[in-house]
């Protein structure tokens, strides 16, 4: 086993104060993602990237290292997440520790269980992909979606139109929880995924993202629900 668990979680949530530390069915919410990651007991390494002081002492308190704090070229607005990741595998590096493979865990990601990190990294083992991600069903067709064009509302794609809707190929979209990468890809690539990337399908009710607070009370009801069942 030579694997790291990434979790980027920077300060400075605009849309959600403090959205990464904050109480999620009763803990941060970064909380499950590390958690999470050590029970899936794949890593020799789980580790929070983070300029914040605050974010860093929760990560440790729920058993994350935080070796280093994150470059003030990472930690804005405009910073891509393979650019976080790269930086982090490169630090390592430096100190001596080379992984081979890396998964970046997001920190809002609490439907994100051990069974479908160890399911998702055998798949890439046993695989020639370079990469593989949870996506999810779009619910309908995207094959028939309209768009306005001034004031009138049109197909993008008319073509479509006498279709039906069962006569057309299914689309998915990133589930927005965990990208599991070989790190000389990542380098490579300098993307989470490539053209040569497999996925696992998990359901609706496993994705949510969460953008806004009306998003963040949605996904506790969920997440309850889903324990409820359990």
């Amino acid at each position: 086993m030579s694997n790291i668990a990434v979790i980027p979680a920077r300060g400075g949530s605009k849309r959600i104060y403090k959205k990464n530390v904050k109480s999620f069915a009763g803990k941060p919410i970064i909380a499950y993602s590390i958690e999470t990651a050590l029970q899936s007991g794949l890593f020799d390494e789980v580790m929070v990237s983070t300029d914040d002081e605050e974010i860093a002492s929760v990560a440790k308190k729920f058993g994350a290292k935080v070796p280093f704090y994150r470059s003030r070229k990472n930690s804005n607005d405009y910073a891509a997440l393979a650019d976080v990741v790269i930086e982090v595998a490169k630090d390592y590096e430096q100190y001596g520790k080379k992984y081979k493979y890396i998964c970046c865990i997001l920190p809002t990601a609490p439907f994100v269980n051990d069974k479908l990190i160890k399911e998702s990294f055998n798949k890439l083992i046993n695989s020639d992909f370079d990469s593989v991600f949870p996506v999810v069903k779009y619910s309908y067709p995207i094959q028939r979606a309209l768009h306005f064009v001034s004031e009138n509302i049109q197909m993008i794609w008319p073509e479509n139109f006498t279709m039906r809707s069962q006569d057309l190929a299914d689309s998915y979209h990133d589930a927005g929880m965990f990208y599991w990468i070989e790190i000389d890809s990542l380098y490579m690539h300098k993307r989470l995924w490539t053209e040569k990337s497999g996925a696992i399908i998990v359901s609706e009710i496993m994705a949510h993202d969460i953008d806004t607070y009306e998003d963040w009370k949605v996904a506790e009801v969920k997440y309850k629900m889903l324990n409820e069942i359990k």
